[in-house]
């Protein structure tokens, strides 16, 4: 597919508060409105890139990605927080180079990025009918009425949605009621369902530390301590004990020392 705005060779994005790039100025102003014109850096690319990779198995088609985007590369910086973009025909799946993003809307209702939207949103409906067990099967419109509902509010507010954030809201998007199933069931399995690759791992030190911990003692711990304070306790009675026998021989040794020192009766002489 062509690329609709041929002459679009440069543009000047900024990076606003909300760290996001945004189009300052354009080599084509006749046809592109820079007001609250987003584009996708090369990091939130690649990110969106990891997103679509599990919808390929429902149907996703990398070439329709590929045709609502012009791609742009970094050529100078621009004064602060501000650089040059240069046009370039590379691909977002295949280039090595750090590429950032602009959304094709000059046709905003019937243009190919409009096509990625309803084609992400296609393709993310049968994903979660295929994972989730609905009562009723999800349509794309009651996706579409959701996310559009939510769009309406930053409108009101006057807020600017940037490329990213409504790409997002599509690959990320759950029922409500359903983003935390996941979440709830692991937190009710019970002690003895929990496996040893539930656990996290530690490291020697790790370990170490928590040998040391006094507050991370047993009940097994506890009934040792009291082993060895009754064997102790026992052991000092046995000492007592021996400590009475020895004084009772000695107290016998005495007695008989006394016999002996006493003086013997002299004999009568006849």
């Amino acid at each position: 597919m062509a690329k609709s705005s041929a002459t679009l060779d440069w543009c000047i994005v900024r990076l606003g508060e909300d760290h996001n790039w945004w189009v300052d100025e354009v080599s084509d102003p006749v046809r592109w409105d820079v007001d609250g014109l987003s584009i996708i850096d090369p990091r939130q690319m690649a990110h969106l890139i990891e997103l679509v990779e599990p919808l390929r198995d429902y149907g996703f088609d990398q070439d329709i990605m590929e045709a609502a985007f012009i791609a742009f590369r970094i050529e100078k910086e621009a004064g602060e927080q501000r650089v040059r973009l240069k046009r370039v025909k590379d691909s977002f799946f295949e280039s090595e180079e750090k590429l950032f993003a602009l959304a094709d809307i000059l046709d905003e209702e019937n243009g190919p990025y409009a096509d990625l939207l309803d084609h992400l949103t296609r393709c993310r409906v049968k994903m979660l009918n295929d994972i989730f067990d609905f009562e009723s099967k999800l349509t794309v419109d009651e996706v579409e009425d959701e996310i559009r509902e939510d769009q309406n509010t930053s409108f009101i507010e006057g807020k600017a949605i940037h490329t990213f954030d409504e790409l997002s809201a599509i690959l990320d998007y759950v029922p409500a009621g359903w983003e935390t199933e996941e979440g709830e069931e692991r937190a009710s399995k019970g002690d003895e369902d929990i496996d040893d690759e539930d656990l996290p791992e530690l490291d020697e030190e790790d370990e170490k530390s928590l040998e040391g911990d006094a507050t991370l003692k047993w009940d097994e711990d506890d009934e040792d301590k009291d082993d060895d304070e009754d064997g102790a306790k026992k052991k000092s009675g046995d000492d007592d004990d021996d400590e009475d026998e020895d004084s009772d021989d000695e107290k016998s040794k005495d007695d008989d020392d006394e016999e002996d020192e006493k003086p013997k009766a002299k004999r009568k002489k006849r």
